[in-house]
């Protein structure tokens, strides 16, 4: 078996990811899909790959710029004029789908509750990486592109919220509802705080320069100096990182990143999200073909029907909230979101972080991956036939 040092590991993943996004624009397959497939090829072949995913490698290498950047690309007024039905849905449509599915894991696949809850809630947030993708190489509806970018970026924050409150009252901390009710407060509102605070500091600073690389080292800073800065104080810092890629990627108006800066802004953190997705889904693949799939199968099974039962009563439900307002989801859309809500990174991210000692723990992992596994395999690969079947793309 050949042995590689950690350099050689990441440029041999660099090398293999830009072969993958080669062949599937060739093949108009999504960019995910032939990433899971190629690390699960690396997994097999006589190459000792020791990069493994750790919560700490997904929370502090991969994580703030993905999310810094998709937010970076959120209109402020979009946001604004769909917020009721993103909050809606990036609120109780987490909390819902969580109910659902840990349910379902009690009462069918005999987990207990406490092993149910907790799974939960780290699969509840969406990571659509593959379906924006697709998005961005056809004519889709802008407002759908909206919905399911700004729902998947705001849930994570919830889920990752939801994931520690059930954590903390498994664990037998904060259990009273006053204590759960200011660990959430913290959480949120300390995650949004520190997004701000270093988005603006860092942001007055820039506004002090026009040379383009100071500006983009200072952005580099808020994304992960935001999440980093929450995560450690206990807050979150997902919401911090989204947070602070709102605020830059809407500062148009306080001038401090020049008008001709802008466009290289953007690229340079396409190009950065690129690596992260690229290296995070070689990573997963590679993983995916270490699971001992066979030892739980029917609980796996159980997994990924329960997990989009509860999307879709999340989605289904929340939308006929709106039927009748300015809010109102077109049905075909609601399809697409449901369908769409592919799993990733966070909740990848979430049951590394579960407790070594939990029961069932290897249990949850080995189930969290299967989930992930068919909804980018599965989900990925059909996204495209449905948005034909439904007429929302050309042929």
């Amino acid at each position: 078996m050949m042995v590689l040092d950690d350099l050689e590991q990441v440029g041999l993943l660099l090398f293999v990811a830009a072969v993958v996004a080669i062949a599937t624009q060739r093949f108009r397959l999504p960019y995910s899909v032939g990433l899971v497939a190629a690390g699960i090829g690396l997994a097999v072949a006589p190459i000792s790959l020791d990069l493994k995913l750790s919560r700490e490698l997904i929370f502090s290498i991969f994580l703030p710029p993905i999310v810094f950047e998709a937010a970076l690309n959120l209109h402020w007024h979009d946001l604004r004029r769909n917020a009721p039905l993103l909050a809606m849905f990036a609120s109780a449509g987490v909390i819902v789908a969580a109910i659902v599915v840990a349910a379902g894991m009690h009462f069918l696949a005999d987990w207990s509750w406490a092993a149910a809850a907790l799974f939960g809630a780290l699969i509840a947030a969406t990571d659509p990486v593959s379906v924006i993708a697709t998005f961005k190489n056809v004519t889709i509806d802008p407002r759908l592109h909206l919905l399911v970018e700004g729902e998947s970026l705001l849930n994570d924050g919830t889920a990752a919220v939801a994931f520690a409150v059930v954590l903390a009252v498994v664990a037998g901390q904060h259990a009273e509802p006053d204590a759960i009710g200011w660990l959430v407060l913290r959480m949120v509102a300390g995650g949004i705080a520190c997004g701000v605070a270093v988005a603006f500091g860092l942001l007055l600073l820039a506004g002090r320069t026009k040379d383009v690389l100071v500006e983009l080292t200072l952005t580099t800073l808020i994304a992960y100096g935001s999440f980093l800065l929450a995560d450690a104080g206990g807050m979150s810092g997902v919401l911090a990182a989204l947070t602070a890629g709102i605020i830059v990627g809407n500062s148009g108006t306080l001038g401090a990143i020049s008008a001709t800066s802008r466009a290289s802004l953007i690229n340079y953190w396409a190009y950065v999200a690129f690596l992260a997705n690229s290296l995070i889904f070689l990573l997963i693949g590679a993983q995916i073909a270490r699971q001992p799939f066979t030892d739980v199968i029917g609980p796996a099974a159980i997994a990924i029907v329960i997990v989009l039962v509860g999307r879709a009563v999340a989605i289904y439900g929340l939308s006929g909230l709106f039927a009748w307002s300015r809010q109102r989801v077109e049905l075909r859309h609601q399809h697409v979101l449901v369908w769409g809500g592919l799993r990733g990174a966070l909740a990848l991210g979430l049951v590394f972080g579960l407790p070594l000692d939990l029961p069932g723990r290897g249990q949850i992992v080995t189930v969290a991956f299967a989930v992930v596994a068919f909804s980018i395999v599965v989900q990925g690969l059909t996204m495209t036939p449905l948005l034909r079947w439904l007429k929302l793309i050309g042929e």
